[in-house]
């Protein structure tokens, strides 16, 4: 597993998206990328925006692919947030209706095969895995 040591801010997602990209089959299916690249940008920009804010601060995300299954691993020594356990958006109210915020971590829950979180050692830890046929 590579890791990859950035600083959090929004400017470095091509350079992210670039990396896990790296770690992936030529062959993957459009549809496939387009999930794992909304849950990446999601994870990433929360960690830019709110992880050490108003600081910048670093990320450090490690990638691989074995067996077929992706497994991406995002770490921060920001704020303790725990994204996942925030209840999942009610997707039947109109846009206006729903309150702000949410709707990402609830698409890449939806989108991933498993999304784990933890807190350790002074670290947010969050772990995405999905399968590629």
């Amino acid at each position: 597993m590579t890791e990859l040591k950035i600083t959090a801010d929004d400017k470095n997602m091509e350079s992210v998206n670039e990396y896990i990209h790296s770690c992936l089959p030529d062959d993957c299916q459009p549809i496939i990328l387009n999930k794992i690249d909304l849950a990446i940008e999601e994870i990433f920009v929360n960690i830019a925006h709110y992880a050490y804010n108003p600081e910048v601060g670093e990320a450090w995300i490690s990638a691989s692919f074995v067996d077929n299954v992706l497994t991406v691993i995002f770490k921060d020594k920001g704020k303790e947030f725990n994204p996942i356990a925030k209840k999942d958006p009610d997707i039947t109210l109109s846009a206006e209706e729903r309150d702000i915020g949410g709707l990402g971590i609830f698409l890449t829950k939806k989108f991933m095969d498993s999304v784990n979180y933890e807190y350790k050692d002074g670290q947010n830890i969050l772990t995405i895995k999905k399968k590629i046929e």
